[in-house]
């Protein structure tokens, strides 16, 4: 047989072979991450870990490392009372809707924020620690500027939608070793994959990759439309432990099963190199608005042409172009896909995961008993235990909150007016219930009736 008719032969039975797979598009784009040691912060991976990025939730990080160092410095105790203001409850989800006035600890809040990420709780527990949601936010900045993270930006203590909130992966990154290293207690908040309520169980968003992903150890996700999914995740191994931070992944599965990849291939090499506070500068601005809408979920197809760990990267399949001439990988469906068609989600989290190697047990929380909190140096901005409800101070509210208020009451008198047809501002942040409201809680309750265990629902951004 002749080389022409060798070549021919093998072309057809490619074709062949390929009539049995299926296509799946390009897989969505991570946009930034960076991979470090944690010990001594030598940078082992990144791309674009100097571009500007929106933080999400991973912002709550940092509320965490404010915290752990008024802790350190006598302004506060793990059982220091925080109390839910008129103010914090009105943070869109996801929140826990305490009712306002109830009184919760310190460490109760921190296992809420870390965990289940709750934003109401996040802004009660900075009107605890420093007086004011606002003072707070100048505590986190000014702790920023101390780390050396230069092109950090808080506006809230939570992380919903600003643009003037903006940080980058490199940032993120200082701040997560920041967070291991001067407060190794805090390990034992963030390492848990879901806490349980009293009767309510609450699954935090990183559960998968603790319970799959071997030495996994903590720490925070994030995610609003502008940003994209994000994480901050360590491991460790054999005594060494890496942190990754991943902005701007398509879903929660592309985060996860793209870190377990990062890792895998980090401990494979060395501790050597440049060191991530060496990188300076900033190599881009953030995302235009609506990221989320552009960079949208690979799909099943996707995160198995991409993360499948039986069919490692660059081997197992055959690689063709779509019309539009972009490279496209076949993937065989078969070993991922139920009877009715539908995809196999517990064989594709096995196979770009791993096998769940730890039980799932959330960590039980409760109210606590709060105290009275110390006051080292003065006032510490901490609610005495001693007030009554009515009694509680109300903080000065987030000037952004205070002008969706103004836009949401201008709206309800052009109603009033008779325009039937005003628009209504997206995104406007629910009121108080009036007395005798019917959405407010039974009596001796202490969540506020269809506000408890709110799930996320991303804001559009103030800005826009």
């Amino acid at each position: 047989m002749s080389s022409l008719s060798r070549l021919t032969s093998l072309w057809l039975a490619a074709v062949v072979f390929s009539l049995s797979l299926v296509a799946v598009p390009a897989r969505a784009d991570i946009g930034a991450y960076i991979v470090i040691d944690a010990r001594n912060g030598a940078v082992i991976d990144q791309k674009n870990a100097t571009r500007k990025w929106y933080p999400a939730s991973l912002t709550k990080m940092m509320t965490a490392y404010v915290t752990f160092k008024a802790i350190r410095e006598g302004r506060a105790t793990l059982n220091s009372a925080v109390v839910q203001s008129k103010n914090s409850i009105a943070e869109p989800p996801s929140k826990m809707g305490f009712k306002v006035g109830t009184r919760f600890t310190v460490d109760t809040a921190l296992k809420i924020i870390l965990i289940k990420s709750a934003n109401d709780v996040a802004v009660a527990l900075g009107e605890a620690i420093s007086g004011s949601e606002a003072k707070f936010i100048a505590e986190m900045n000014a702790e920023a500027r101390r780390l050396g993270m230069s092109n950090t930006r808080f506006t809230n203590p939570h992380g919903l939608p600003d643009n003037g909130q903006v940080t980058t992966a490199r940032d993120m990154a200082i701040l997560a070793m920041a967070l291991r290293r001067d407060f190794p207690e805090s390990r034992d908040f963030y390492k848990h994959p879901g806490i349980r309520f009293g009767k309510k169980t609450l699954r935090s968003a990183n559960r998968e990759f603790l319970l799959r992903v071997p030495g996994a150890n903590g720490m925070k996700t994030g995610y609003i439309c502008n940003s994209g999914y994000n994480v901050a995740s360590s491991v460790t191994r054999r005594g060494r432990t890496l942190i990754a931070v991943i902005l701007g992944a398509g879903s929660g599965l592309e985060r996860t099963a793209f870190a377990r990849e990062v890792f895998d291939k980090g401990f494979k090499k060395g501790s050597g190199g440049q060191k991530v506070t060496s990188l300076t500068g900033s190599s881009g601005n953030p995302p235009a608005n609506g990221y989320c809408r552009r960079n949208k979920s690979p799909g099943a197809k996707g995160y198995m042409a991409r993360f499948d760990m039986e069919n490692k990267s660059g081997g197992g399949f055959l690689f063709f172009k779509d019309p539009n001439g972009k490279k496209t990988k076949k993937v065989d469906e078969s070993g991922f896909t139920l009877s009715n068609g539908k995809p196999d989600w517990a064989k594709i989290l096995d196979r770009t995961l791993g096998p769940r190697r730890v039980a799932y047990r959330p960590l039980q929380v409760s109210l606590g008993k709060p105290t009275s909190a110390p006051k080292a140096g003065g006032s510490s901005g901490l609610q005495d235990l001693t007030a009554s409800a009515e009694d509680v101070p109300v903080p000065v509210a987030n000037p952004y909150r205070r002008a969706q208020s103004e836009i949401r009451q201008k709206l309800q008198q052009t109603a009033n007016a008779g325009a039937a047809n005003a628009p209504t501002q997206a995104g406007a942040i629910p009121t108080e219930p009036e007395a005798g409201d019917s959405t407010a809680a039974a009596p001796g309750s202490i969540f506020r009736k269809g506000l408890d265990f709110s799930v996320p629902v991303p804001a559009p951004s103030p800005r826009k």
